[in-house]
């Protein structure tokens, strides 16, 4: 959410941040929100006004009955009240007004940084830079859920039974191999510097419009019914609301943490797509970072969130790349975001496994996160977030890059202390 003194002091440039999005249709918020808001100060000077005259007459009135002018009391004193019935149609306009601000405000984008590409969508990012060599070998890798078949790790009918498309059951070796790598980047963030954490896996519904946009919570979030709870999505949810309504100290600055969660996420309109897979699923688990610190720091977080998540694909000698995301593929909350794609040597390509963002102090100024300064004044916090690894996608990266002609999976060094000392997967 953007704070309201760049659309009185700057409207142009929120307008022009709109365009660069290729979201028009929000246009007409700018105009609304500027006129609405100097409703709204016009009805709190009012207010004030009021509330002052008030003050006066009320002092007013007790002078006068200890003159014993009865007459003129009364007469001051219908006139408070009438003060007090004008004063109550403006705090109801006042409170009328604010909400309609609010609900534009928290549609209307984040201003996004200077460095990211203009697009409209997804097929406009911008490729970065490279790291490891993708290599394709002379036989056929079959398809992710093939070779976890064949190597007895999955069952997809009975989730079907149980659940429907978007679950599975990983059984055996597979499902090992998962909670490794989990644990592998777990102990892989900790030895960076992160405090590791597992927060709660539900949060209320201020929390969820705290971190994310309205369109967002529609599209990903399982509403618990009958109670204000929804299932997160993903640990930043929970994470960057443990801190709604504090100030935090800035010499504790930065807070760099690490956290686990099963994520829960609707997809919707993703039906139909990698439904015999678990690429695009509605249950999954998840190792997140969350950094939140001050405004200065934040680009240099933003570099250093990513290049952890290259760092650990490739101790697992994974080849990965780095896509910015351009304009119209930003969420609406974000600053600027950056990809990270594992190779497929099966689809010759690379495909997402992770996300890296700077939301600026969106997320903070929603949620009230201030920083409190040496000198006592207060500022907003900035927070950004990145995906360590997600195991779902991760898993068919893993298998395409580490499976042998022989159909075994070989285990990389980092990953067998968790695997029991195995160095290999065979069916």
């Amino acid at each position: 959410m953007l704070d309201i003194n760049l659309l009185r002091n700057d409207p142009e440039k929120v307008r022009e941040n709109i365009r660069k999005k290729f979201q028009d249709e929000k246009l007409p918020m700018v105009d609304e929100v500027i006129r609405m808001d100097r409703e709204y100060r016009d009805a709190q000077q009012q207010a004030d006004a009021l509330r002052n005259r008030r003050k006066t007459l009320s002092k007013q009135i007790g002078a006068l009955l200890a003159q014993k002018k009865t007459e003129e009391a009364e007469a001051v004193k219908a006139e408070v009240a009438a003060a007090a019935e004008k004063l109550a149609e403006l705090e109801v306009k006042e409170e009328e007004l604010k909400a309609e601000i609010r609900k534009r405000m928290l549609v209307i984008p984040n201003i996004i940084d200077d460095s990211v590409p203009i697009g409209r969508d997804d097929s406009e990012n911008v490729e970065i830079e490279r790291f490891g060599d993708p290599a394709v070998p002379e036989w056929e890798i079959p398809y992710h859920v093939d070779i976890m078949e064949r190597l007895h790790g999955i069952e997809l009918d009975p989730a079907r039974e149980t659940s429907g498309n978007g679950f599975y059951y990983l059984t055996g070796d597979i499902a090992r191999l998962h909670s490794a790598i989990l644990s592998y980047a777990r102990d892989f963030m900790i030895d960076r510097g992160f405090t590791y954490v597992i927060p709660p896996f539900m949060i209320h519904g201020n929390v969820v419009s705290g971190v994310m946009s309205f369109a967002e919570m529609e599209n990903m979030m399982y509403k618990i019914e009958g109670e204000d709870l929804y299932l997160i999505g993903t640990s930043e949810h929970s994470m960057i609301g443990k801190f709604i309504n504090t100030i935090l100290d800035e010499e504790s600055l930065p807070k760099t943490l690490t956290s686990y969660s099963p994520c829960f996420r609707k997809e919707v309109g993703a039906h139909g797509i990698e439904e015999r897979g678990v690429y695009r699923i509605h249950q999954f688990e998840k190792q997140e970072m969350i950094v939140i610190c001050k405004p200065e720091d934040s680009p240099m977080w933003f570099d250093r969130l990513w290049q952890n998540t290259v760092d650990f694909f490739r101790t697992l000698d994974i080849p990965v790349r780095t896509l910015e995301c351009c304009s119209g593929d930003l969420a609406d909350l974000k600053v600027k975001s950056l990809d990270v794609e594992a190779w497929s040597p099966r689809q010759k390509k690379y495909f997402e496994v992770g996300s890296c963002s700077n939301l600026g102090d969106a997320q903070a100024r929603r949620l009230q996160i201030r920083v409190k300064a040496p000198d006592g004044s207060k500022y907003l916090a900035h927070t950004l977030n990145n995906t360590c690894v997600a195991p779902p996608r991760m898993l068919i990266a893993f298998l395409e890059n580490n499976l042998r002609e022989d159909g075994s999976v070989a285990i990389p060094e980092p990953l067998r202390m968790y695997m029991g000392g195995k160095s290999e997967i065979r069916a």
